[in-house]
């Protein structure tokens, strides 16, 4: 059974959790049983700051959230943008890990930001530290701006939408990548 789990990389807020539920709702319409999908919020979690040991010699928190991730067979990341960059708390994650920790991996991003001028953020920040560290990232990013949020809800379908595909094909790689192995 595949494995993917969401990663929403944010300790504040509530927009990147209401981005990565519409991911968790898409894969549980489209592949229901079929793959053990793992929400990951940031904002549960008390994770140790990364300090160069391997990950499995953390406890608590740090060690089921590094070992979550590293025993997935898809990641969709959920980040905000701040200050033009991802959040400290989810480089740290990054950090926990092993320079090829994303090794085989497949990784979907959605983003989200206050201002449209951020759209790029994931192309200069996030898809370069995700490739250096060997992940297969699909080229497609879900880029979500505030407006397009109220509250806890997407307000527009074609943000809806953009979501959906982004979750849906990190998992069809991540299958298609897991019969070329067998």
């Amino acid at each position: 059974m595949l494995k993917v789990v969401g990663l929403s990389g944010s300790v504040a807020g509530s927009q990147t959790i209401t981005t990565m539920r519409e991911v968790e709702k898409e894969i549980g319409r489209t592949y229901g049983t079929e793959v053990n999908f793992k929400m990951l919020d940031l904002r549960d979690y008390q994770l140790q700051a990364s300090d160069g040991r391997d990950f499995h010699e953390y406890d608590g928190d740090t060690y089921q959230v590094a070992t979550t991730l590293a025993a997935a067979d898809a990641i969709i990341v959920g980040t905000p943008i701040f200050q033009g960059s991802i959040p400290g708390a989810l480089k740290n994650v990054f950090d926990l890990l092993p320079e090829d920790g994303f090794r085989g991996k497949v990784i979907g991003t959605v983003v989200n930001a206050g201002s449209p001028r951020f759209f790029l953020a994931a192309e200069y920040q996030l898809k370069p530290v995700l490739t250096a560290m060997k992940a297969e990232v699909i080229s497609n990013c879900a880029f979500v701006e505030a407006r397009e949020i109220y509250r806890t809800e997407i307000i527009e379908d074609a943000t809806k939408h953009r979501i959906d595909k982004v979750a849906r094909q990190t998992v069809a790689l991540a299958q298609f990548l897991q019969q070329q192995e067998s």
